[in-house]
């Protein structure tokens, strides 16, 4: 089966969800809202300069979850999707979606933020399969730790093969489409690499390879 796989953030939306998330709960003051503030946009720009220290930013993201269970936290995840991510979603990006899907491709969306945050937007997008940054849960409760592999830079190459060997898949016939040089380790894996509004340094990259380059922002 041929695999269409996506980059969430600044791709199939027109934000990024991670940020928008620390923005929200400092919005709500879930936490001091100055330094959380000031060490999200930071850990954004690390992100964008490619030099994220990835572990590091999980635990700051994770932080706010601490103590709480998925379903307290679930109406608050709920507010965000309506303040945050429905004034970005891109009707672009669905029908881009629902053309791989009229071609009985399987769609699969893997992402460094975390599952938390991009489960119930990747399900409004009504994409079933998303590899994201697992959060620890504990007696029913968020740690505030990671586990596992983060789905970043070459972590969603590691994320990617074990998943596609326990569905029994390959990457013949696969696309991945993402905005970001963060991304360069699996878009040279796979057959047909899309840029999809890139940055600039992906941006080279497509023009050098022949990737095409796309937006779904118009």
């Amino acid at each position: 089966m041929t695999l269409a796989i996506f980059d969430l953030d600044n791709t199939l939306i027109g934000g990024d969800s991670d940020n928008l998330w620390g923005q929200f709960v400092c919005e709500q003051a879930l936490v001091d809202s100055a330094s959380f503030a000031r060490d999200n946009e930071r850990f954004y720009r690390d992100y964008q300069a490619g030099t994220l220290d990835i572990d590091a930013y999980l635990r700051f993201a994770l932080g706010p979850l601490k103590g709480h269970s998925p379903e307290e936290l679930a109406p608050l995840h709920r507010q965000f999707m309506r303040d945050k991510i429905e004034p970005i979603m891109l009707p672009q990006a669905l029908r881009l979606i629902d053309s791989h899907r009229r071609q009985g491709h399987r769609l699969l969306v893997i992402t460094a933020t975390n599952h938390f945050i991009t489960r119930p937007i990747v399900d409004a997008l009504g994409i079933a399969d998303l590899l994201a940054c697992e959060a620890e849960i504990s007696d029913g409760r968020y740690t505030g730790e990671p586990v596992g592999v983060p789905s970043y830079h070459s972590g969603k190459v590691v994320r990617l093969r074990a998943w596609l060997q326990q569905q029994q898949l390959n990457l013949a016939g696969s696309w991945f489409y993402s905005d970001s040089h963060n991304d360069l380790p699996l878009l040279e894996q796979v057959d047909y690499a899309v840029a999809v509004d890139p940055d600039p340094t992906l941006k080279a990259r497509a023009l050098e390879a022949s990737w095409p380059i796309i937006s779904l922002r118009g």
